[in-house]
């Protein structure tokens, strides 16, 4: 078969648009993130009410919603790391066939134990989209990924939005919560026959020859430890024994969590996680908020989270030209992102009106998509590529630290003032930015060597 050509910097083909096989592979991987948090949005908001109906006490149903996220915590780490072993290919299709268990098991849960063993599969393996991502990494070239990185956000929100309405039309119904969760387990079925169907090996052979050549074009300014992360990346990657051995794969992923969490990304992971927290802060109390301070009623709360959720989606479409008005500095651009996320903050807990919470809320949409995906694109340029399934396992159990903090800060922040949360979300944001102030260097000389590269 004829080679692909490659992209104008020395690396891949673009991905962002255009015809050809691997623009065709992208476009695919965006359809499997929208039916992903679509199948997922449609269920989700019936959940407490189900488990409810089943006579389990609030005390029960937060004690698994917090289960859940334990297990995700724990299991984004190894998941990502153990796609990097095994490939993107065999790690995504066991991700989506086991949550579609999952959701399956959910459809005939009459019982409150049955509920809780369902939502086991889903806690160790729904990491389909952090998956994915690690595959679009390993696809596009590093000038271009945060474009298809913010594109694959805006098609999995544009799921978000639309399956809690679909899955409140279907609760309407007799036995609406099994009808649900069953087209749930069906559209992960669907997306597994989607992964399936993809032109795999074509994808591997190229991702092999991109690795080593990257791998020569940046010898000489990588540090040493780099150098052996990726050599070991490389390394489990080719190596085919490491599926007939399910103790080396395991070996293989505590090793690489070792060299991840002693690396000197310590700094990129507190900046995600004092940003992740600071952003939860923000909405923790947004409705009982803007009643307290505004007399609004929480059905228009409603209506402004999801004016917020559809100017997120734009946001993801905007990446392109932001990107490239910045030169494809990514680091500028999340440091501006999130120094704007942090005035917008404050402009919500200062606000004397309405309008002025409506403004706030309009341009943090904006903000908030770009920085998220602007600190995945920063992980995986100063982390390296080839360990990217780790780096996004890893940053996704930040998160999950976060989604468990945040709701305890913001529970004592609001003993003191409605507007305690986003305060404290403020302080909290600004540390985020002194930290990136004082790396700066480093950030820069990365994108001096990724420049080098293209």
């Amino acid at each position: 078969a004829p080679r692909r050509p490659r992209g104008p910097h020395g690396g891949r083909a673009a991905m962002a648009g255009g015809g050809g096989g691997r623009a065709a592979f992208v476009r695919c991987l965006y359809a499997v993130g929208f039916l992903d948090l679509f199948g997922v949005s449609m269920v989700v908001p019936l959940m407490n009410l189900h488990i409810k109906s089943l006579g389990a006490s609030h005390t029960v149903a937060g004690i698994i919603g917090s289960l859940y996220g334990v297990m995700q915590l724990f299991s984004s780490t190894f998941v990502g790391c153990w796609s990097d072993i095994v490939g993107r290919q065999y790690s995504l299709l066991a991700c989506i066939l086991l949550s579609a268990l999952g959701y399956f098991l959910l459809g005939t849960s009459t019982t409150v134990f049955l509920f809780a063993v369902s939502r086991v599969p889903v806690g160790i393996f729904k990491h389909t989209l952090s998956i994915s991502k690690a595959l679009l990494s390993d696809l596009v070239s590093e000038r271009d990924r945060p474009l298809v990185m913010g594109r694959f956000n805006a098609a999995s929100s544009v799921g978000f939005i639309l399956g809690p309405v679909v899955g409140g039309y279907l609760a309407e119904l007799e036995g609406g919560f099994y009808h649900t969760a069953f087209i749930c387990a069906s559209i992960f079925l669907l997306n597994g026959g989607l992964v399936w169907m993809l032109p795999w090996s074509e994808e591997n052979t190229g991702n092999r020859e991109h690795h080593q050549n990257k791998g020569a074009n940046s010898l000489s300014a990588k540090t040493n430890h780099d150098l052996h992360l990726k050599s070991a990346a490389n390394g489990t990657m080719t190596n085919t024994n490491l599926f007939h051995s399910p103790w080396i794969q395991v070996a293989t992923v505590l090793k690489k969590i070792k060299e991840i969490a002693c690396s000197n990304l310590w700094d990129i992971f507190l900046v995600r996680f004092l940003m992740s927290v600071a952003i939860l802060l923000y909405y923790s109390n947004f409705t009982l908020a803007l009643e307290e301070r505004f007399g609004v009623k929480p059905l228009f709360s409603g209506y402004l989270t999801s004016y917020s959720s559809a100017l997120g989606v734009l946001a993801g479409c905007l990446l392109g030209p932001i990107t490239r008005l910045y030169q494809h500095n990514t680091y500028r651009i999340l440091l501006h992102s999130s120094t704007f996320t942090c005035t917008l903050i404050l402009l919500y807990a200062s606000a004397l009106n309405i309008w002025m919470v409506i403004l706030s809320s309009t341009f943090l949409a904006f903000s908030t998509t770009i920085g998220r995906t602007c600190i995945i694109d920063l992980e995986l340029t100063i982390g390296g590529n080839e360990a990217s399934g780790t780096l996004l396992g890893v940053g996704q159990s930040v998160t999950s630290v976060g989604r468990i903090i945040a709701p305890l800060l913001s529970g004592i922040a609001q003993e003191f003032s409605p507007c305690g949360p986003p305060s404290l979300a403020v302080g909290l944001a600004l540390v985020a930015i002194v930290i990136m102030n004082a790396n700066k260097q480093k950030y820069c000389s990365h994108r001096n060597v990724k420049l080098k590269n293209q």
